[in-house]
Formats: C-alpha cells, structure tokens, sequence
C-alpha cells in the first residue's frame, strides 16, 4: 500500500505521532511499520527478537526495543502517544487463550502508567451474544481486557484479510488450487465480509490519527458478502482454474476439516483447528460506524484476490502469515520466498578434495553422453515415459561435453541459472505435476570445496504430491550416485566422499 494509496483513503497527516507498534514482525504489523513512516510518524517496535527485522528495509527508521509483551513494557511505553497491539498466540499450548488475556492486561497496565492517549487493536468480527468459537472468543476477551480500564481503546474487528501471504488468504489459495472437488463441511455456506489488506491498513492508520476520541469497537469488512463457497468460486475464477465443485457432507467436523487443511495447506493444523471452527459463525458488518467515520473507498472481493495472486506470482510479499516469531511456523512454514507454493526438497553435500573451479568444471559435465553416473536405467526409463507424455526426454543431449551456457538445454532440463565455480542450476522441462529445478552450489572449505546438490519440486495440485512421494525411493537410489560421481570427475579418481541424504520439505 502506497503513501499515495493512504492519502488517497484517509487524507493527509497533519501531526506527527510516537507510535508503538506490537508484532512488527507479523503479517500486518509488517506492513503498517512502513506506512506508519512513510505519513512521517516515529515508530518503536517491540518485538522479542530483534534479528527477525533485520531484512526489512524501514530497519533503519525505526526505533527497536527488545521486549516480551507479556513481561515489563515500562521503557517501551514510554513517551509513546499512541500503542498498536497486534499480538497473537494462537495455537501456542492449550491455554493459549488465558495467556493472550493476561499479556493484554500487562499491555493495557502499561500503557496507563507511561500517559499513552490510545491503544489500538485489530480482533475479529462475531457477534458477542451468539456461541462463538474459542478463536473469536478469545479476540473479544482480549478486547474488553484492554477496555477494563482508563485508557482510550480502539479495537476494530475484521474478518477474512485477503492478500498475499496472510492465513486465510493462503487457506483459499491452496484449497481451492489444490483440490478440483473437495468434501466439505456445512459452514462453507457460512457468510462472512472479507477486507484488503489495503482496507485494514487504511483503517488502521485512519484510528492511530483520528484526533479526536473514538473508543469502542468499529466493525469493519469489505462491500462484499459472500459464503466460503463462493469465495472459493471467485478465487478459482481470478487465478483462471476450471469450476471447483463442493460436496457438503455434515459428518466432517473440524477436527477432521483441520487436519486436512493442515495436510494440503502451509497453515498448521495448530492454527488450523481454531480458525476452522471460527468458520461456522458468521462474520459480517453488523455496525457501520467505521464507513460513517471514515468514508473511502473499499476494495471489491475480486479486486483483492486479483491483486494477492498478482502479488504471490511475482513473490512480491513483504510479509507474511508465518513471519512472527512462534514455535508453531518453525517446521512447518512450506513457501520459499512466497513465489509459489510448497516446495519439496532432497538435498545432499560431500567434501570434494578439489579446487572449486575443477569441481565445478565437474558438476557442468552431467548429462548427455557422459550420463547420470548412477541409476542410468532409471534415468532412461524417466526419460522414455517423458517421451511417451510428449516431453523431451533425454533426446537432446547437449551441445558440448563440458561447457554450458544460460538457456542451453541438457538432456530433459534447461540451464536456467550459471555462476562460474559458484553455481549451476537446471530446470526441467520434462512433463511433471509441477515445476522442478536441479541445483549445485560449491564453495571453498579447508582442503577442496564443499559441494551441495539439491533437488528442488514444487507440486502443483494434489497430483503434484502424489507424484513426488512415488519417485521419493527413486530419488535414494540415484542422487546419492549422482553427487559422488561428480566429486570423483573433479579428482580424477574414486574417493571416499560421504553424501548425507537429506529431503526435506523446506521452509
């Protein structure tokens, strides 16, 4: 979201403020941090590890303060005007609900003390008088906490944030790209009132610069409202994917919806069992003050798809759901640099007693007349079914028996990426469920060089995933040949490298 784009919502600053900013590392805290400095305002951030804002490039703007929210916040509050809490654990340990209460009385405390004029905070929309999730309970509980005492509270309450890299956002991707028919529960006709990021920006920076008292809950959503089903529907229109059809059965309960969604998506099952039962209430503006007080305007449903799977294409994604610090996201994130999905990989080093130019020279040998050095039957065999499917196979060979260049093919693969004694990297372009890249990196160590090989998939529907733990038995046979026989090419003779298998899905 651009200054301009601010501007354009909310108009122009016209003092500058001292804002705390709680969960700067998170997805929205990540992108309010850089808004909140563009509109000229001085931003402190509490975060617990300071090293987790390191990449972000407002680093430098800001003033960083290490802090755990649940323990002091004196020095951290002080001189502040006005204090975002942007703090979530959900998931963290079963009495993650009772934790978020006290941190939030220990946030509030403190901000009382140091004189702060207002705290905002960012919970989810329901209706306080229906039965509602532990999830959405727990984000009012947290609100009327920090509405217990003296100070000005602003909590707005959202629903579904559509845009690249946040949790819901990414729910939708996966299941909808995923899965062409899917078994579902009954709340996929729940209704609920998606908002853009942008919106939620928008509405947040409008909050921290109202100059005058708003206290109390703004409910805010975007000007659609729709059920997950047809949600899923607009999804699969904007990302251009055939009609997904939907089976509700109402046997499927969330536990079981949750291990599922933590099987085909990047989001846990942790995370994923407390949003799936907030699925079954329903979501949606039911008190239009905040559009009153602050009339811009809102981003279509379609539109903030449109502009989230743009974004995801293009790893254009300054945050993202599992960028806060929490055990949960540890083993579990699965998008590399969110530029496509999850992505599967094997990969495996050896100590070569060699320079890392004659290793490299070595690793630019593979393929065509000299082979795999290990499992050619396999090879072949791959090589002929991808013929059969319409691919290239292993027909083409290659050019020269050791020089390659950038775009030049090799065998069924293509030189996509190529630094001298550093790097070489190949992409396949043999018919697959996905996209698949092979890839050598050497670097000078103490006797030789290091060499690293790694096998790199990224799935693409349920095929895709199917397909890599079918060929996964194939893999133990021919790679471990396929890094040693490199290594003996750089020194001219068998040695006693040790390869150490390592697939992995990587984070």
């Amino acid at each position: 979201m651009s200054p301009d784009d601010i501007s354009n919502r909310v108009g122009v600053s016209s003092t500058s403020l001292r804002v705390l900013v709680t969960g700067a590392s998170g997805y929205v805290g990540g992108r309010l941090v850089p808004a909140l400095l563009e509109r000229g305002h001085a931003v402190r951030c509490v975060v617990r590890d300071p090293r987790k804002l390191e990449p972000a490039t407002w680093r430098g703007q800001v003033d960083v303060m290490q802090a755990d929210v649940a323990e002091d916040l004196s020095e951290a509050m002080a001189g502040i005007d006005i204090a975002v809490f942007l703090v979530h654990s959900i998931g963290e340990g079963k009495d993650w609900a009772a934790r978020e209460r006290d941190i939030a009385e220990n946030f509030r405390r403190a901000a009382e003390d140091a004189g702060v004029r207002r705290i905002v905070y960012l919970g989810g929309l329901g209706d306080d008088h229906s039965e509602l999730s532990v999830h959405l309970r727990s984000r009012h509980d947290v609100g009327a906490v920090l509405a217990a005492g003296t100070i000005e509270v602003v909590e707005l309450r959202a629903a579904v944030v559509i845009g690249a890299g946040s949790a819901s956002f990414e729910m939708l991707r996966y299941l909808t790209e995923v899965l062409p028919v899917m078994v579902t529960p009954k709340w996929v006709d729940t209704l609920c009132q998606p908002i853009s990021i942008r919106d939620v920006l928008g509405y947040l920076i409008a909050v921290i610069e109202a100059p005058d008292a708003l206290g109390g809950i703004l409910e805010i959503g975007g000007p659609d409202v729709v059920s997950y089903a047809e949600m899923m529907a607009i999804f699969a229109r904007e990302a251009g994917l055939r009609r997904r059809w939907l089976i509700p059965v109402p046997v499927l309960t969330p536990r079981l919806s949750s291990l599922w969604v933590g099987l085909v998506t990047p989001v846990p099952a942790q995370i994923a069992r407390p949003l799936v039962d907030s699925l079954v209430n329903s979501v949606t503006v039911t008190d239009h003050r905040a559009e009153i007080l602050f009339p811009f305007e809102l981003v279509p449903l379609a539109e903030a798809i449109r502009n989230a799977i743009g974004r995801t294409a293009v790893g254009d994604v300054p945050t993202k759901f599992d960028d806060a610090s929490s055990p949960i996201w540890q083993a579990t994130a699965t998008d590399p640099s969110w530029t496509g999905g999850t992505e599967f990989t094997d990969v495996r080093s050896a100590v070569v007693p060699a320079d890392p130019h004659r290793t490299w020279q070595a690793v630019c040998r593979v393929g065509g007349e000299e082979g795999w050095y290990r499992g050619e039957v396999l090879w072949k065999a791959r090589g002929l079914v991808d013929r059969i499917a319409g691919g290239p196979g292993l027909r083409r060979g290659r050019r020269h028996p050791d020089r390659l260049s950038v775009g030049e093919p090799v065998d069924f693969w293509r030189v996509e990426d190529l630094e001298p004694d550093r790097l070489l990297v190949l992409f396949a372009e043999m018919r697959l469920p996905g996209q698949a890249w092979l890839q050598w990196t050497v670097e000078p160590v103490a006797g030789g060089s290091r060499l690293t090989q790694t096998a790199r998939f990224r799935p693409r529907g349920l095929l895709g995933r199917v397909y890599w733990f079918a060929v996964a038995p194939f893999h133990r046979l021919v790679f471990p040949g396929l890094i040693d026989g490199i290594a003996r090419h750089a020194v001219g003779e068998p040695t006693g490298v040790l390869s150490g298998p390592n697939p992995t899905e990587a984070p």
